[in-house]
């Protein structure tokens, strides 16, 4: 009742019950209703929890309704009796004042006068036969629910969600925030991975819709072949370069150096080396610099020693690191020369006369015998 004028009007005459009397204040309180039973007193005597009862919506709150069941007696429904669906919302997105309906009690307190209603126990619940519904290995389409920075939360229908982490979204591409895949309220499609009906929770994939593609790439991305890629993102600890297939792969700062010196920049397209490539963490490493030419390393190692040269004939002042650089070059460049002319060596006058015979599977420029006997 919200009007008293709902139940009496002026002037009229009445048979009250004194409930209270003030006499400091000159106050004294009545009442009506008590001039009849308890409608809780009148309540049938076989109403028990399970049973179905139909009302009348009277009260809204964000947390429930007010259903009366009965003249006097209302038992509430709480939003979360709602629906089946874990994501709860306002009671107005279900019911309104004045709505007649059904519902199912599912607690009675008679001593206290207390009633709970449920609405969602009219249907089945959805988790009663999840495992037939949705078996492990079965596909779906589900619709985007909300993100968290591990994953994606989805509704395969009202009262079923499930999660897909953000590592079985794709095989190939590395997602650093679900966002970049996928948007909430869009359809997405998933394969059941894993069922705990006791918690109500379902691990779901979208990757797993396909074959795991790292089985082929270990095939076609072997350590020491070539391949042209872009690079797409570019840091202080290397950058990402995006091969064919959609496959990414990883460079450090010191193998992106180019032919002329410099350093690739982002969106340069260029052909990398496959350092290393591990399926087990779908990982590859990849070079750019092992791509260049023997001869421009050769060339390269050569003018680093010139300089170094030239600033030891101006007595340049060399520190004890540059003399280590500058002995590690030369010792370098006298092992190249030396396995360049390696298969020359026996044609030499001079070697041929001052080598001894050597065992025919020995080639050590450095073994020279002594003199023979008479010599």
């Amino acid at each position: 009742m919200s009007n008293p004028r709902e139940v009496v009007q002026d002037d009229q005459k009445l048979n009250v019950v004194i409930l209270d009397f003030d006499e400091e204040k000159k106050r004294i309180a009545l009442g009506i209703k008590q001039l009849t039973p308890h409608p809780w007193d009148a309540l049938d005597p076989n109403l028990k929890v399970g049973d179905k009862v139909k009302g009348r919506v009277v009260v809204m709150a964000d947390y429930g309704a007010f259903v009366e069941i009965a003249p006097g007696v209302e038992g509430l429904i709480h939003v979360s009796e709602m629906s089946w669906s874990q994501h709860l919302r306002s009671a107005q997105d279900f019911l309104k004042v004045g709505d007649e309906i059904e519902a199912v009690i599912l607690t009675l307190d008679r001593t206290d006068r207390k009633m709970s209603l449920g609405i969602k126990q009219l249907k089945e619940d959805p988790w009663k036969d999840i495992e037939v519904k949705y078996p492990v290995g079965s596909q779906h389409t589900a619709k985007v629910r909300n993100f968290t920075n591990f994953g994606v939360f989805v509704e395969l229908e009202e009262g079923v969600d499930g999660l897909i982490h953000i590592s079985d979204l794709s095989w190939t591409k590395k997602v650093k925030h679900p966002s970049e895949f996928t948007q909430v309220g869009a359809p997405i499609e998933v394969k059941v991975l894993e069922i705990d009906k006791e918690n109500r929770r379902l691990s779901l994939g979208h990757k797993q819709l396909e074959e795991n593609p790292w089985d082929v790439f270990e095939t076609v991305f072997t350590e020491g072949s070539t391949h042209e890629g872009t690079i797409i993102e570019l840091h202080d600890k290397g950058a990402v370069v995006q091969l064919q297939y959609g496959v990414e792969g990883f460079v450090t700062p010191k193998h992106l150096v180019k032919e002329d010196g410099s350093k690739a920049q982002l969106n340069d397209k260029l052909n990398f080396v496959v350092l290393e490539f591990n399926k087990d963490s779908k990982r590859i490493l990849l070079s750019h610099t092992r791509t260049l030419t023997k001869a421009y390393l050769q060339n390269a190692a050569k003018r680093r020693l010139a300089v170094l040269l030239l600033h030891a004939r101006k007595k340049t002042l060399l520190t004890s690191k540059t003399k280590l650089l500058l002995l590690a070059l030369a010792t370098s460049m006298l092992l190249q020369l030396l396995r360049l002319r390696w298969k020359r060596v026996n044609n030499l006058p001079f070697f041929s006369s001052h080598l001894a015979p050597t065992p025919p599977r020995s080639r050590c420029f450095f073994c020279i015998p002594q003199s023979p006997k008479g010599h």
